[in-house]
């Protein structure tokens, strides 16, 4: 019976992800990011350590507008990247196109951070003011507001994505992983998904300032240890780390995908990985820098592009290392069981580590995306239907647990992702002379 359900999905699936989520969209989410970085003249990459500085000093409010600080911004569009993309996304890259998936991620990053820049900025010109005196804003409200009334149908589209996608790459994906990986050491998948659970939902009924807050918390703290965890293995193999780049860079070209005739699918698997896991172009993040006690659009997009540099740049490659010089991405092995088999090469027993932290990151991954899908739900129905998408986020929880078949999983998440992504992809490119307008003001004002 499951496989006949799971044969079903993919048949429907199938057609739909060729174009969501396959060179048509995974390309204009490429072209956006050159578009925005060439426009900025490099901008946020010269900017990053600008960003770190005003980051550091944002901790508390500049305005009065806003539910959260930029800081807490900042922790909750990074709780909803830093999840199972970090861990089970990498390993799955390097498994289906080699180690050379990772420069490919690497290059997509480097523009997704100019990409994210936009968002955050854009966000935060066009938010509004809700019923209930929330700030909101995001692609819908910047599609709204920035391009007028003969584009509304395009930020409902992005809307109703956005609320599906949710439950995809937000939930079901990472309640997936951990159930999966929690299954190894004998907790029933089922037990696994009723305490998530009850978990987010104690979170999430508190809005916006105690996903924050809960945020907060937990992902600086959980992303340090897994990237010193990280550093410790890749120190004890440190001889390996020279050869583990020259790897990366060589197989990029003449890798995995390559050498079985589909040198583009080491490309698509690189992009698309890199993409699920940080986001830019997406969409989601400016959900959260919407909130932000800021009145300045550029400081907080310049907080924003962080985001995609954390997680990429950062974590993602940490987890990379581990898996190429510990000589795990030769077992065969995939997803989470990959990345927990080169942990255990590097250091005997140490395993746990990447359950743990699968399981804190996936939990402040479905925290970030219900505060996301959320949103888009408010912006279709109105606020009357925020309870009930609650109610339906935590079913999604338990049932996302329990799911049968990875691939479906992952590619059913992957489509969402792409119908998500091409309405913001698109008023990001309609809106990108309003972001160069008001970064050059800024930075004019700032020398």
């Amino acid at each position: 019976m499951q496989g006949t359900i799971s044969n079903a999905i993919e048949l429907i699936n199938s057609p739909i992800n060729g174009f969501a989520w396959g060179w048509p969209t995974v390309s204009l989410i490429a072209i956006t990011g050159i578009v925005l970085m060439l426009g900025l003249g490099f901008m946020p990459l010269l900017r990053l350590p600008y960003g770190f500085k005003i980051l550091l000093n944002s901790s508390t409010k500049d305005t009065q507008e806003g539910e959260i600080s930029p800081f807490q911004a900042l922790m909750t569009s990074l709780s909803a990247t830093i999840g199972t993309g970090n861990i089970a996304g990498v390993a799955a890259a390097i498994a289906i196109g080699g180690p050379g998936a990772i420069f490919w991620m690497w290059l997509i990053a480097i523009f997704g951070i100019a990409t994210k820049y936009a968002e955050g900025v854009l966000a935060v010109h066009y938010r509004e003011v809700d019923s209930l005196g929330n700030h909101v804003g995001g692609p819908m409200y910047y599609i709204k507001n920035g391009l007028g009334s003969r584009w509304t149908w395009l930020g409902g589209l992005f809307a109703l994505f956005g609320m599906l996608a949710g439950f995809g790459i937000g939930n079901g994906v990472q309640c997936f992983e951990v159930s999966s990986a929690l299954a190894l050491a004998g907790i029933p998948k089922l037990l696994t998904g009723v305490v998530l659970g009850i978990l987010v939902f104690s979170v999430i009924v508190g809005g916006v300032k105690r996903i924050a807050k809960a945020a907060s918390a937990i992902v600086p703290s959980m992303a340090l240890l897994y990237v010193l965890a990280c550093l410790i293995i890749i120190l004890s193999n440190f001889s390996e780390v020279p050869s583990a780049f020259s790897t990366i860079f060589s197989n990029a070209f003449t890798g995995k995908a390559a050498a079985s005739g589909a040198f583009t699918q080491v490309i698509l698997m690189g992009f698309k990985r890199g993409i699920f896991s940080n986001e830019a172009g997406l969409g989601s993040a400016p959900i959260a820098h919407a909130s932000a006690q800021t009145n300045d659009p550029v400081r907080q997009g310049t907080i924003a592009m962080l985001g995609t540099f954390i997680d990429t740049i950062i974590i993602c490659t940490m987890t990379a290392l581990v898996i190429i010089t510990t000589g795990a991405y030769q077992t065969g092995e995939s997803g989470a069981d990959l990345s927990i088999t080169a942990f255990n090469s590097g250091i005997a027993g140490s395993g746990w580590i990447v359950l743990v932290g699968l399981v804190l990151f996936a939990f402040t991954t479905i925290l970030g995306w219900s505060l996301y899908g959320e949103r888009c739900t408010e912006y279709l129905f109105g606020t009357k239907a925020i309870l009930p998408f609650r109610l339906v986020w935590v079913s999604v929880v338990v049932i996302g647990a329990v799911a049968g078949d990875r691939g479906i999983v992952w590619a059913v998440a992957d489509t969402l992702n792409g119908l998500m992504a091409i309405p913001n992809l698109i008023a990001l490119l309609l809106l990108s002379k309003t972001v160069f307008k008001l970064s050059r003001n800024y930075h004019f004002k700032s020398q």
